[in-house]
């Protein structure tokens, strides 16, 4: 069905108010920032938009001032600000996760190393008692309890 120029020139007017308020981030409820939503709000049918139909002028120019305030920083569809929200959320959280994993990773490797270091100190305490010359004026230490008097936690 052919349409007049009056009537395509009101449709093109119905399409860049909806483009204007959808790039204000004037969203219908359940609606996001494209061709599909754009439209149903301007009340013509998406095929238009495409090929070489009467408004593919329009869905360029609507997809090109989009992508400038995408890359302007400014979102206007707040459910994808939420996902660019939530993906720069779980990449700092991934990095704060890595970090605490090499820190746990460190600490392990100290703990080791500070038992080992103890456990030698322990070895060479043992081993000097045993050669020690009772006739020289060495003091012996008690040795260990072996009763465990209350928690030891």
């Amino acid at each position: 069905m052919r349409i007049s120029a009056a009537q395509r020139t009101e449709n093109e007017n119905r399409i860049r108010a909806a483009m204007d308020r959808l790039l204000r981030g004037e969203l219908p409820p359940g609606g996001k920032c494209g061709i599909k939503t754009l439209a149903r709000e301007a009340g013509v049918d998406r095929n238009a938009f495409y090929g070489t139909r009467p408004y593919a002028h329009l869905r360029a120019e609507f997809e090109r001032r989009l992508q400038s305030l995408q890359q302007a920083g400014e979102i206007p569809d707040p459910r994808e600000a939420q996902i660019t929200r939530l993906k720069t959320e779980v990449a700092k959280l991934k990095e704060r996760l890595t970090q605490s994993e090499q820190s746990v990773s460190e600490l392990t490797d100290f703990r080791a190393e500070a038992l080992a270091w103890l456990a030698a100190q322990h070895e060479e305490f043992v081993r000097l008692r045993e050669v020690a010359d009772p006739s020289k004026r060495v003091t012996r230490l008690p040795s260990p309890r072996t009763t465990v008097i209350g928690s030891c936690s």
